[in-house]
């Protein structure tokens, strides 16, 4: 009987001072923490969509991103074929493009509020002018009637609620008046068509055009280069542009004032032509399409979501510093302790989140280490109960969470910054721990419980 006290004795020692053992339930922990890290991640994906569900309900009542497409000249052919013994008629659209196309524009920049949610909109004046080269050769193969007094042009907005004034569309010394809707859906869905007059007595002729419009947006203003030569001028006071879509500014200037930029594109640059019968070229024209994003400056739900992927390193080398108090300093430490500290963790992501919403990132993130850093910190003091641990702990975490903040500000060398710094960890690791004799830990440990037992 006695040996079989003795035998769950020294199973129970082994139980409690087995290093082995103390890594596997780390281990275990770390893993079940994950648990709580994706649920964060899920929250914050979560208000990500809350935000991105606030910037479609405000642009649905201002207007949408806009993108402009055209004028595009239209013109009915009218082809009369045999078809078993019958004379067939069909009318085939042709379409013509213009020789050139400039657009100067301003944007004027606002943030509208819904809720806690800034969502970024824009006033425009633009004026656009070009000229369209009537010297047109069609397909005359079967060619009955080229229906001049039917052409039209059409000019694609993408919202037609954001235009702000009726349009005076100059066609040669002619004024003409603009109608609601595309007849050329299938090219462009939403738009205004004009009727230009006398087209068959200008063949040979290149014919000028000019209009503006007062356009209202949200964070999107893109353009279709249909011109032979399309310039594009835009002005702005938004500091912070993203320019999209398949063409680059040529020059360009951003400061903290604004930006001004100009695009120069190409007949030779696009996947298109400048005139075509009959088929759609929409998915090309589309794809041709550029422009700019006005972002949001702040963007603090990406860099929350960046910095939460840090999260099992944190709690990983947090972990660590408790582990080799252990080992080194032979204070020992309960599983459950081990859980608090990593719950603790977990919740600087949520603080982070909560308090960004109300704020500026950087203070946002500022509060969270404080607070969470000083959590901890108040906490190992009484499992640890020496002061120079402690500190060692405190600058720790303070150089997690600052390497961690450096690297979400500086995106472009975060796995740079990411790749070096856990190098460095690792070296620590091994510099600290170089002393320490893995296999006779265990019998270390032991060996002074007998010499206590003894005593």
């Amino acid at each position: 009987m006695e040996n079989q006290n003795n035998l769950f004795e020294k199973m129970s020692n082994w139980l409690k001072n087995s290093v082995m053992l103390k890594l596997l339930t780390i281990t275990i922990l770390m893993l079940l923490l994950l648990i709580p890290s994706a649920m964060i991640n899920d929250v914050i994906r979560e208000r990500q969509s809350l935000q991105q569900e606030a910037i479609a309900e405000v642009s649905s009542k201002w207007a949408n991103s806009q993108e402009i497409n055209g004028p595009i000249l239209t013109i009915p052919l009218l082809y009369e074929h045999e078809k078993e013994g019958k004379m067939v008629e069909t009318v085939v659209y042709h379409y013509l493009l213009p020789q050139n196309l400039t657009i100067n524009g301003k944007l004027k920049p606002q943030k509208l509020n819904r809720g806690i949610y800034d969502v970024v909109v824009y006033d425009s004046d633009l004026n656009v002018n070009g000229t369209f080269n009537m010297n047109i050769s069609f397909d005359e193969n079967h060619l009955k009637e080229i229906q001049y007094e039917k052409a039209f042009l059409t000019i694609g907005f993408s919202d037609l609620r954001g235009i702000g004034n009726n349009i005076n569309f100059k066609w040669g010394d002619e004024s003409l008046k603009v109608e609601s809707g595309s007849k050329i859906a299938d090219l462009i869905s939403s738009g205004i068509t004009i009727y230009p007059k006398n087209i068959a007595s200008k063949n040979d002729l290149n014919i000028d055009f000019n209009f503006s419009v007062a356009l209202q947006g949200s964070q999107d203003l893109t353009f279709v280069p249909v011109g032979g030569t399309t310039q594009v001028n835009l002005q702005s006071e938004w500091p912070s542009p993203s320019f999209m879509g398949n063409f680059l500014p040529k020059n360009r200037d951003i400061n903290e004032t604004g930006f001004n930029a100009d695009w120069n594109v190409l007949e030779l640059n696009r996947n298109y032509p400048q005139s075509w019968s009959g088929r759609s070229m929409k998915d090309k024209m589309d794809a041709s399409a550029f422009g700019v994003n006005l972002l949001n400056e702040v963007d603090d739900y990406k860099k929350a979501q960046r910095s939460a992927k840090y999260s099992v390193m944190t709690i990983a080398l947090t972990f660590l510093v408790f582990f080799l108090v252990e080992v080194i300093n032979k204070k020992r430490i309960h599983p459950f302790q081990y859980i608090l500290v990593g719950l603790a963790l977990c919740l600087f992501y949520i603080l982070l989140v909560s308090i960004s919403e109300h704020s500026n990132f950087n203070l946002a993130y500022a509060i969270s280490t404080f607070g969470i850093v000083g959590m901890i910190s108040f906490y190992a003091l009484y499992i640890i109960k020496a002061r120079k641990l402690v500190i060692i702990l405190i600058l720790t975490l303070i150089g997690i969470y600052g390497f961690v903040y450096v690297t979400l500000q500086l995106a472009d060398y975060s796995l740079l910054i990411g790749s070096i710094g856990l190098a460095v960890i690792l070296g620590l690791t091994m510099y600290f721990t170089r002393k320490i004799d893995w296999y006779n830990l265990q019998t270390a440990k032991q060996n002074k419980m007998v010499e206590a037992e003894g005593n």
